[in-house]
């Protein structure tokens, strides 16, 4: 299994248990806090990859907390510690642990859910649009070929609009729009490059998928403007190497879910292989 990073946000006198649990795992890359604001700080931070949050329902207005995450991170996995588990609201969290040190009881759930996403991903594969998308891939011709049949596959899947920003380097911030399907109204205005504090950036760097509103930050220039309601920013990667962001939007606010980011995700892991076949060629 690939290495697995963990965020803990529990209380200062905790913190040495939840290290000694979970430390042990050879695959597991943990980071631990406790303030919610610095947990908040370290998955907004560009520099860093979060695949599962394990938070203290002590630490204090944890639900909201988890509701405002579960809409921004859809992808990030939420593991809510609490001994009083009667109250836990279902659909928040995608873990309720009563005693996670217990048998490995944490451990295990973390295990469980990453396992879970392969399998889950791995199943969503062997779907019908997925299959049509990896006959187009096929037929495009070209790496800028390749990157038009990934956007309008997408934009087939319900999207107002649709972009691919290809990533040519970070230092210094490269990221040019290399393919967009939509409204003409909207492509004359999309942004023809990424900007250090946009969300294409926040994506391409973290290598983590993001979904935001027109009030949140880092944003999508179009969505930011009210132009768009909602935008999934997908990063598109083959083996280590980071090739670009695959930028889809709704006129409707909130109508981008966490199932609709694991198909554009799928989307892009087929675009971020055929794309390195034809750069090796």
């Amino acid at each position: 299994m690939a290495p697995i990073d963990v965020l803990v946000a529990s209380r200062r006198e905790e913190a040495s248990r939840y290290h000694k649990n979970l430390s042990v795992q050879r695959d597991l890359r943990l980071q631990i806090v406790s303030d919610t604001r610095d947990a908040l700080n370290i998955l907004s931070d560009k520099d860093s990859h979060v695949d599962v949050l394990v938070i203290e329902n002590q630490l204090g207005g944890v639900f909201e907390l988890i509701t405002e995450l579960r809409n921004t991170y859809p992808r990030l996995f939420i593991i809510l510690i609490d001994d009083d588990a009667d109250f836990g609201l279902p659909g928040l969290a995608d873990e309720i642990s009563t005693d996670p040190f217990s048998n490995d009881d944490l451990l295990k759930r973390i295990t469980r859910l990453m396992s879970d996403r392969q399998l889950e991903t791995l199943r969503a594969d062997s779907l019908p649009a997925v299959r049509e998308f990896a006959k187009r891939l096929r037929k495009a011709v070209g790496e800028s070929g390749k990157q038009q049949a990934a956007v309008a596959a997408c934009k087939d899947l319900n999207y107002d609009y649709v972009s691919f920003y290809r990533l040519e380097s970070l230092e210094p911030l490269q990221i040019p729009l290399k393919a967009q399907e939509g409204p003409n109204a909207i492509q004359a205005i999309a942004p023809k490059q990424a900007s250090p504090d946009d969300l294409i950036s926040w994506v391409a760097k973290n290598g983590q998928s993001r979904i935001a509103a027109p009030e949140d930050e880092p944003n999508y220039p179009l969505v930011k403007k009210f132009r768009m309601g909602a935008v999934a920013c997908v990063p598109v990667i083959f083996g280590t190497t980071r090739y670009g962001v695959l930028v889809a939007c709704r006129d409707r606010p909130g109508t981008i879910t966490q199932e609709n980011v694991l198909m554009l995700e799928l989307v892009s892991a087929q675009l971020g292989a055929a794309v390195s076949k034809e750069i090796v060629n």
